[in-house]
């Protein structure tokens, strides 16, 4: 049986981020994705210009009728856009008993919102509690905390113990925001562990969607039955090849989108 994840996230119609990212990172690392959008974002590489949120019905309906036939073994979150999408989301995956890797986004590439301010707060006492692990970037987890961004790894380290301390089992820091010419990664947990994922910067504006692969990609990995630490490593160098080779595809006049099947065909 192929294992299976299921990616809950919002479409993006340039196809570098969201649903579009995962499915072809999950796809990339030998595991069949299931989808359910719960908005549809009018983007490409330099804006979004338009979202319209897709009923919370429909949303519910989508996650039951994934869940009632397939055999979801991981569940990747991503852009939840209000907090009753949150809530009905939530309320949906209740019965699951599989990881759950949580990413909370919050602003495109281009700039753009993809949260709405009050729905921080449900973020935060809704879904952390369900997360397997919470996969922010410097400023999401700032956010998240209403602290400053980290600067430093040690102050990426506070800060992920306390989301942790806000409900999620444990939580990758992911430094792609900090300064200098290694990008730190650190994952963290409630107990104090660490373990921590680095690699040199790469000069690129072609990061679209990196966040939402790193997190599909953990996901992957997890259903593949890696435990979180492997399936953070194997996500990690992943993305980095994926990045590494993103300047080949020349897609859009923006922030294009990394290479996410640069192990399969060369651009």
């Amino acid at each position: 049986m192929a294992p299976i994840a299921l990616t809950i996230a919002g479409s993006d119609s340039g196809g570098g981020a969201g649903i579009q990212a995962d499915l072809k990172a999950m796809s990339a690392l030998g595991v069949f994705g299931a989808s359910v959008i719960t908005a549809v974002t009018a983007q490409n590489t330099q804006a979004v210009t338009a979202v319209h949120g897709i009923p919370l019905d429909i949303v519910a309906a989508q996650i039951e009728a994934v869940l009632a036939d397939l055999h979801v073994r991981a569940i990747k979150i991503g852009m939840l856009a209000t907090p009753e999408i949150i809530r009905s989301v939530a309320n949906a995956i209740a019965g699951f008993d599989g990881p759950i890797v949580l990413d909370p986004v919050m602003i495109a590439k281009s700039g753009d919102a993809l949260l709405a301010d009050e729905a921080v707060q449900t973020l935060r006492e809704v879904l952390l509690p369900c997360a397997t692990v919470l996969t922010p970037n410097l400023p999401e987890a700032a956010r998240l905390l209403g602290q400053p961004a980290a600067e430093t790894p040690e102050d990426m380290i506070e800060q992920g113990r306390a989301l942790c301390a806000l409900g999620a089992k444990s939580v990758l820091m992911k430094g792609g925001h900090g300064a200098g010419d290694v990008c730190h990664d650190l994952l963290v947990d409630g107990a104090g562990r660490m373990a921590e994922f680095k690699a040199l910067r790469q000069e690129t504006k072609n990061t679209h969607g990196t966040g939402c692969t790193l997190s599909s990609s953990i996901a992957a990995g997890l259903a593949r039955g890696l435990l979180l630490e492997e399936a953070v490593a194997q996500a990690h160098d992943y993305l980095q090849g994926a990045i590494s080779k993103a300047d080949d595809l020349s897609v859009g006049h923006g922030h294009g989108p990394v290479h996410h099947f640069h192990r399969v065909w060369p651009a």
